[in-house]
């Protein structure tokens, strides 16, 4: 009985993430902390001379907890870094619905720019 309550443990918990998909056609070398990401909601254009170097979708899978827009928006920000990305550009966002999903259901994609990313126009994530 013991084993069977330690086997299910894992899987409640892993249940309880929002699920998150990522395609990257290139991994550049690592951002440190100091280099900025920026975040490019719909609205916002992205730079001409960015390379675009993957995508991710952030989904729901019936059971996730901490799915709020900021909360993907940071582990988008955490994907970019590890590959290389300093722009992260939101390109659909479903917001949580009474009858339907609890989380942000969104899809973005990666990018990197050469110049200073922080001159962008762009998302400011909500810190609390």
């Amino acid at each position: 009985m013991k084993k069977i309550v330690i086997g299910i443990i894992p899987i409640l918990f892993l249940s309880c993430a929002a699920s998150l998909t990522t395609n990257f056609t290139e991994k550049l070398q690592p951002l440190t902390l100091e280099n900025k990401v920026a975040f490019l909601d719909i609205e916002h254009l992205v730079p001409n001379e960015a390379k675009k170097i993957g995508t991710a979708k952030f989904g729901d899978t019936g059971f996730s907890t901490n799915c709020d827009l900021n909360t993907n928006l940071i582990t988008a920000r955490k994907l970019a870094r590890t590959n290389g990305a300093n722009i992260v550009k939101i390109t659909e966002k479903k917001k949580p619905t009474a009858l339907g999903s609890s989380c942000y259901r969104i899809k973005v994609d990666f990018y990197y720019l050469t110049t200073d990313v922080t001159k962008i126009p762009q998302y400011q994530l909500k810190i609390n």
